[in-house]
């Protein structure tokens, strides 16, 4: 956890656990790797963030996000007040990758996240816009650490590169430049 103000909280996490099914580097040894990257250069940065950035290493994602639900059920009411969003990063190594957002307006699936979640979405877009990077929207479909945040009513986004599923031929065209 960072300094920053106690009462503005950004939880950023990523699941500790895999699935035997798959290769446990991406899923999700890439999310957790990529957030203590983050963590270790904002220490070696020396950057003092404004806000209290809180790095979360969830267990129990794969068994039916245990980790995630038991802190967002367990926060006082207190604690709940004073965080502001969740981002998460979960499977963001994959080899058939594309750059997913979380969809936090809905526009693109019909369900939006809490507000809040539009602004996240649109961060990360500004940020692949201004360096030419393609990305496309993914449904906050509940099959990662952000669903209690959101069902709780704060607002979430991140990032996926994709899971079980095969690019299209025009995601090929976007991502394997």
């Amino acid at each position: 956890e960072t300094s920053g103000r106690g009462d503005r909280v950004i939880v950023v996490g990523a699941h500790l656990d895999s699935v035997a099914e798959g290769p446990g580097i991406n899923d999700n040894g890439s999310g957790t790797a990529g957030i203590l990257e983050i963590a270790v250069q904002m220490a070696k940065l020396g950057i003092k963030p404004r806000n209290r950035v809180r790095f979360a290493f969830w267990g129990a994602e794969e068994s039916g996000l245990f980790g995630s639900q038991y802190y967002v059920q367990t926060l006082t009411d207190a604690q709940y007040a004073g965080i502001w969003l969740n981002l998460n990063f979960d499977m963001i190594a994959s080899p058939n990758f594309a750059r997913f957002i979380y969809d936090g307006n809905g526009d693109a699936f019909g369900t939006a996240g809490p507000p809040g979640s539009d602004t996240i979405e649109a961060v990360f877009e500004s940020y692949f816009g201004r360096n030419k990077l393609a990305t496309e929207p993914t449904a906050f479909d509940g099959r990662s650490d952000y669903f209690d945040f959101i069902n709780a009513g704060i607002p979430a986004g991140g990032l996926f590169t994709g899971a079980e599923e095969i690019k299209t031929a025009e995601q090929v065209k976007a991502f394997c430049k």
